[in-house]
């Protein structure tokens, strides 16, 4: 039983070079990240909606989520971009840098 808990903290990570437990690969790929856009745009029977352009593939999915819930919304995220419905670009600065995204490098137009 103690070689199981021993091996599992002896892991590292091969990014970082970390143990596991304290890996902070993911904290730093979002603050590399690159500028994040925030606009609003009216589509289809001049609804407006809210486009979020410049994340990570890997992130898109979660972070839409996150988003959609946090501003009981409906969307969608595919090709690079998060479609929010409804005009929330005042909110959307707020809930990216709470999920771990840099202020300096959202900009609401």
């Amino acid at each position: 039983m103690k070689q199981e808990v021993n091996a599992k903290v002896n892991e590292i990570c091969p990014k970082c070079g970390l143990p596991l437990e304290i890996c902070a690969c993911e904290a730093l790929e979002k603050e590399e990240s690159k500028k994040i856009k925030v606009y609003e745009t009216k589509k289809k029977f001049k609804k407006l909606v809210t486009v979020v352009e410049g994340l990570d593939d890997a992130d898109l999915s979660k972070t839409a989520k996150a988003l959609k819930q946090k501003l009981a919304c409906g969307g969608t995220a595919k090709d690079g971009l998060i479609v929010l419905q409804g005009g929330h670009k005042e909110k959307v600065k707020g809930l990216l840098v709470s999920l771990g995204y840099l202020a300096e490098s959202i900009n609401v137009i």
